[in-house]
């Protein structure tokens, strides 16, 4: 077998331009289990992984996408500035008030 080394957590990118991440390996039973960037999940027979000619690739920088996330679902405007009432519960530890 000539394709790169399969292992739990690699990344490849198929021919067709599709983003996947080994989730399982049974070098037993010749099945490699996949999620692809979307959240898909499908399973392949080593045969079939090998007519994919999936090329390994680093991981992907964002990592929602397999968690089909939108925007939305962060619950902050990421565009938007984070403004100035930041509080840190660690900034009044020693407060006196704050001490039981």
């Amino acid at each position: 077998m000539n394709s790169p080394k399969i292992r739990v957590g690699n990344w490849f990118k198929t021919v067709d331009g599709d983003e996947l991440e080994i989730v399982a390996y049974d070098p037993d039973d010749g099945v490699i289990e996949v999620q692809f960037y979307d959240g898909t999940v499908e399973e392949y027979e080593i045969e079939d992984w090998e007519e994919l000619e999936a090329k390994p690739i680093a991981p992907p920088k964002d990592w929602a996408g397999s968690y089909d996330l939108s925007r939305d679902d962060y619950g902050v405007d990421l565009d938007g500035p984070a403004g100035d009432n930041h509080m840190n519960p660690l900034d009044h530890l020693e407060d006196e008030d704050y001490i039981e």
